[in-house]
């Protein structure tokens, strides 16, 4: 049983889980497309570990051509590192539209894609199908939602769907096995709007950390188009050990662009419960926070991850000041994205011009399935 609290739990090895989930992450807060990617780059390094291709498709609906979004340099990134693995198809016009504004082509537009995925769905040939944007189309009316559930339902064992966007139906989230949603916290002083770049991944639901790795893919992938190193740091706090979410994810980031990645962790290969810190604790963490302030202050990262930086403070293993000053002295270009959970927000979360809290409506373990190592804990 995993015990509820503060505190990183490693994988035990005998835990696999085989069957491919249905992820669903919805809501209005940020980081939706984020985490589909960094699922993708998990799958992608996991099969790395195990000499098997994680063949994968991105299929993006709403996304036709003409606009930029947000995860355009993070696919790069992807299709740059490992060409032979990722297909993608985008569908859609560049337009945002309401229920009044659709048109003949955007029905066929939304059924070319799904005749696409429908395909790739039942061909067995991808060991992952994101379905980035197709909650609002079902939403629309673009799709029937019977026939995606159908197609869902009857999909080979072993593939991952994740299905992402506002609005999920109901009868998708009735038979996805994990549902996540994305609440932005608004600000308590609507008079600042943060620091631009400064972000922050709270709550108890599942994607915090893996939607930080979409955005390390976000920043190499910009330096690609803009012929710049886009350097990026994973720092990882409660983390000594080996079998966390995160590894597989890191090991192919790493793999594939080994000049513009550096991962440090801090911690020992442990629990820490609140009341029961040890000094080994307060040293490990302290360790990570000198190197994390270093780098944040040198300029020479365009993105920095502090991953489960929050629970640090919230065992108080470190101080929230220094924190503070740290991010208030940021280089202007540099991105400081921060996650974990935490029952007392910290004085540095008014900092930040993106906030979104990761609600857990849904996840497999509540099922009795079990828990894939270095994926699920």
């Amino acid at each position: 049983m995993v015990r509820t609290g503060i505190g990183i739990r490693t994988a035990q090895l005998h835990n696999e889980r085989l069957a491919g989930q249905i992820h669903v992450y919805d809501g209005e807060g940020k980081g939706k497309s984020q985490v589909a990617l960094g699922v993708v780059l998990r799958s992608i390094g996991l099969g790395i570990q195990n000499f098997m291709e994680s063949r994968v498709l991105l299929l993006r609906f709403l996304k036709g051509p003409g606009r930029t979004y947000d995860e355009d340099a993070a696919i790069e990134a992807l299709q740059r590192g490992f060409p032979h693995l990722i297909d993608q198809v985008r569908t859609g016009r560049a337009e945002f539209f309401g229920p009044e504004g659709i048109t003949k082509f955007d029905r066929m537009e939304a059924q070319r894609g799904w005749d696409v995925a429908k395909g790739a769905i039942a061909s067995g040939l991808y060991s992952v199908v994101v379905l980035d944007e197709i909650n609002p189309v079902i939403d629309l009316g673009l799709l029937s939602v019977e026939d995606v559930v159908r197609s869902l339902k009857n999909k080979p064992e072993h593939l991952e769907v994740i299905a992402t966007g506002r609005g999920a139906p109901a009868p998708l989230v009735e038979i996805a096995n994990l549902h996540s949603e994305m609440k932005p916290q608004r600000l308590q002083n609507m008079d600042f709007p943060g620091i631009e770049g400064v972000e922050i991944y709270t709550g108890d639901g599942k994607g915090k950390s893996t939607s930080a790795l979409g955005k390390a893919l976000q920043a190499i992938g910009r330096g690609i188009s803009q012929d710049q190193s886009h350097r990026v740091l994973i720092m990882q706090w409660l983390k000594g050990g080996q079998g966390y979410t995160e590894d597989a994810a890191i090991s192919a980031l790493r793999k594939s662009y080994p000049n513009l990645v550096d991962h440090q962790r801090c911690g020992r290969d442990a629990i820490v419960w609140r009341g029961q810190q040890q000094e080994i604790d307060y040293v490990e963490a302290e360790r990570g926070w000198e190197l994390a302030c270093t780098a944040i202050a040198s300029g020479l990262y365009k993105t920095i991850i502090l991953d489960e930086l929050n629970p640090t403070v919230d065992l108080e293993l470190l101080p929230e000041d220094p924190i503070v000053q740290a991010l208030l002295r940021k280089p202007r270009d540099t991105e400081v994205i921060i996650t974990g959970r935490c029952k007392n927000p910290p004085a540095y979360f008014e900092l930040a011009s993106t906030h979104s809290e990761v609600f857990n409506h849904k996840h497999y373990a509540e099922n009795g399935v079990d828990l894939k190592r270095g994926v699920d804990y």
